[in-house]
């Protein structure tokens, strides 16, 4: 009886992994022979791992990840002018507290959206809100926000995120899909040293001179943008 009562108590403690963890330790004789400490740390152990995995598929399902993709699958073998060392420097996540900006470059099917998934899913399992949007069908969203008085709050949502994917970046002279985002967003953070009053053009020229590039020349052709809160909320 007081085998169940323990077992309820955890459950309505919202400690179900630990629960089911008790219940198979006192299936396992070996387990059972165990001290009280070891036991206690598998229990713990066991409600940790099932947190971090429920918190990991929350932030996948929030990101929207166009790709099931991780930097593990990548094949540095084939020769697309990757820096395997830049890569996993990128897939610990340290840039993204910095207000880092990455630019993956280079022509159409050579991988970057699923690079940049890759690169999304390692942000996730250090813990970071991502959210991955593509341009073509966000632009007309922000242009129907305007219209409609929620352009405002549409960017706060976009601001919550971590790391921000946008796939289909033209990155040439295109006041038309670069202004929506830029307009009235404030500048980028303060190292970047750019003026509050800087047009779309100055803050996309400073987006693309202070980005790190992965793959390819930053200043010609489609890109994909991944910006870790560059923009100063301030």
């Amino acid at each position: 009886m007081l085998a169940q009562q323990t077992t309820d108590l955890l459950h309505r403690l919202k400690l179900p992994a630990m629960a089911e963890a008790l219940d198979e330790q006192r299936r396992q004789p070996d387990v059972v022979s165990l001290d009280f400490e070891d036991r206690l740390a598998l229990l713990l152990e066991r409600e940790h791992v099932a947190r971090e995995n429920r918190r990991l598929t929350r932030l996948l399902q929030l990101a929207r990840l166009r790709h099931s993709a991780s930097i593990e699958d990548v094949n540095f073998r084939v020769k697309r002018g990757l820096d395997k060392s830049q890569l996993l420097r990128l897939a610990t996540g340290d840039w993204i507290p910095q207000h880092g900006v990455l630019l993956i470059t280079g022509p159409t099917g050579t991988g970057k959206s699923w690079l940049a998934c890759a690169l999304g899913h390692s942000a996730c399992r250090h813990g970071y809100l991502v959210r991955y949007l593509r341009l073509p069908r966000l632009l007309p969203e922000l242009g129907i926000a305007r219209s409609d008085g929620t352009y405002s709050k549409v960017l706060a949502q976009l601001g919550k995120a971590d790391l921000l994917i946008l796939d289909l970046w033209e990155v040439r002279r295109n006041v038309e899909l670069r202004a929506p985002l830029l307009d009235d967003w404030p500048a980028p953070a303060p190292h970047y040293a750019m003026p509050q009053s800087a047009s779309s053009h100055s803050r996309m020229d400073a987006f693309l001179r202070h980005a790190l590039a992965v793959d390819g020349d930053a200043t010609s052709g489609f890109a994909l943008a991944i910006a870790s809160r560059f923009m100063s909320r301030s």
